[in-house]
């Protein structure tokens, strides 16, 4: 008995143009014809159907699905190997990509809730890059200091923040012209400008002993976005993060050993 394109397209769930472009790319032609000579579909050609549209739910492209229609015993489990490999790959990249938006979805709802003037007003150019915290709250999900540092970052009102920027900027003023007077980054200013900042942190966000304020040293001398948050492209200078990363670290070698919870709390 044969079928007409019509009637194979519709138990197949497909469309009449998906079977003429099949039928075009030598892939699937009628073998058949019908009582008054019309090309029809016999048994044979509903299973090699069949087979394509397997071969098409796992991704194959078309070109590689005559190639193994063609020898299916020579390529079948080879090429099944092979994207099944492929397809691991991709649920691996879609499951990392899921768990980045849930962390970005994470990101947005922590923070002072602000209007947009608002922000400018007291964040002035310090922007906080979505992607770099993304990726900070992947990096440190698993810290007991990050996560309180982000709720308590969620818990400071516009009037904290008010203060936690203008220490900062104030601590920025002091940063160059400590670096622009030449001084070393591991002396005793730039290095107590260090401590101040790892005491700004513990006093508004979280505890930051020596180790984790390298990590962040870290951080700022290798991603600009890191370094963004400390001072605003206007006022950078080159080889700043740099100065910046290597002054936390000689504070922290200076402090290592000593008592960390005398920190200060606003």
């Amino acid at each position: 008995m044969g079928y007409s394109v019509g009637q194979v397209a519709a138990f197949a769930g497909v469309t009449v143009r998906t079977l003429h472009h099949y039928d075009k790319a030598g892939l699937l032609s009628p073998s058949d014809r019908s009582p008054a000579g019309y090309r029809s579909y016999g048994d044979a050609d509903l299973a090699r159907l069949q087979q394509i549209l397997f071969y098409r739910e796992l991704g194959f492209p078309l070109d590689e699905i005559a190639v193994i229609l063609r020898d299916p015993q020579a390529n079948a489990l080879h090429h099944l190997r092979s994207r099944q490999r492929r397809l691991r790959e991709e649920i691996d990249r879609l499951e990392r990509l899921a768990e980045v938006a849930e962390q970005a979805i994470e990101v947005q709802r922590t923070g002072v809730t602000l209007t947009p003037e608002e922000r400018f007003e007291v964040f002035g150019e310090i922007s906080f890059d979505l992607s770099y915290a993304t990726e900070a709250q992947l990096k440190w999900r698993d810290s007991a200091a990050y996560r309180e540092a982000m709720a308590r970052a969620d818990a400071h009102t516009k009037e904290d923040w008010r203060r936690i920027m203008s220490e900062a900027a104030a601590w920025r003023d002091r940063l160059l012209a400590v670096f622009d007077a030449g001084e070393p980054a591991d002396g005793e200013r730039a290095t107590d400008l260090a401590e101040e900042h790892r005491r700004h942190l513990s006093r508004w966000f979280a505890p930051c002993p020596p180790d984790m304020h390298r990590r962040i040293a870290d951080d700022v001398g290798a991603d600009p976005r890191a370094f963004a948050l400390l001072v605003p492209p206007s006022q950078q200078r080159p080889g700043l993060a740099a100065y910046v990363s290597k002054a936390i670290h000689a504070n922290a070698a200076r402090r290592d050993g000593s008592r960390t919870d005398d920190e200060e709390h606003p």
